[in-house]
């Protein structure tokens, strides 16, 4: 089964932009190839263009401590995990710690001239080639040890936001019910009167060789399933395509 996921607001589509983004920037700091950091690199900077939004941090503290006062008055409720509730309750309360501690998101790279340099090359196609930086040239041909350790270091300051974003994403999923329903004739629609869904999460057996196209507000949801031929242009599918649905609204 592919999942597809679509967000019906700013604040969620940037969650889940940042992280595809962190979760392409780990696969490539695992990597021993100096190609691979130069990729994980490029990621880094991405990650910092899109965590510059201002009110990104507050909107995930918001976001925890509602969770936090919610997961808390279920300690009493009979049938709850004790064990399992207070895990959460301990990951939400040391991410909302190392959030309120960080400074400005990406400040020690801001503040690195060296970096910034990099960064500034890599806005041009081709722009960071051995001749422009022979710096990053040589910084490349380190050890993979050498190279990955400071990977490292660069990414620890976005770690808060990532284990923030982590939970808020992970309790938004769990919020919703997953339904089976067929778009007929290779089209969905369903009325949501009105009611502020988050995220449509949906899932479809890729041996079907479709994929959805989402347009979603508050009052309706409209999924049409496409194909792709030789040339790779989606075109409409006529077929009946199961499929599961899930409407996310956590708190």
């Amino acid at each position: 089964m592919v999942l597809y996921e679509y967000p019906f607001n700013e604040r969620v589509r940037t969650l889940l932009r940042l992280e595809s983004l962190f979760d392409n920037l780990f696969f490539f700091v695992r990597q021993s190839d100096a190609r691979g950091h130069h990729v994980a690199l490029t990621t880094l900077f991405e990650i910092l263009d899109v965590s510059a939004r201002a009110d990104l941090k507050s909107d995930l503290l918001q976001d925890l401590e509602r969770y936090r006062q919610s997961l808390s008055s279920l300690r009493e409720h009979p049938g709850v995990d004790r064990q399992t509730l207070d895990a959460m309750l301990s990951s939400i309360e040391q991410a909302t710690t190392s959030l309120v501690a960080q400074g400005k998101t990406g400040m020690p790279l801001r503040q690195n001239e060296w970096l910034t340099s990099i960064r500034s090359r890599l806005a041009i196609p081709g722009g960071a080639c051995e001749f422009d930086v022979p710096s990053y040239h040589a910084w490349k041909h380190k050890p993979a040890g050498q190279r990955v350790q400071d990977l490292v270091q660069w990414v620890e300051p976005f770690l808060p936001i990532r284990d923030g974003l982590a939970i808020v994403l992970k309790m938004l999923r769990e919020s919703g019910r997953q339904v089976a329903v067929v778009a007929e004739g290779g089209a969905f629609q369903q009325m949501l009167g009105g009611k502020a869904y988050q995220l449509l999460r949906i899932y479809v057996d890729e041996e079907i060789g479709v994929f959805p196209e989402v347009s979603a507000n508050k009052y309706m949801v409209s999924v049409r399933f496409s194909s792709q031929g030789g040339d790779m242009k989606p075109q409409p599918v006529t077929a009946d395509v199961p499929f599961q649905l899930t409407l996310c609204n956590s708190l």
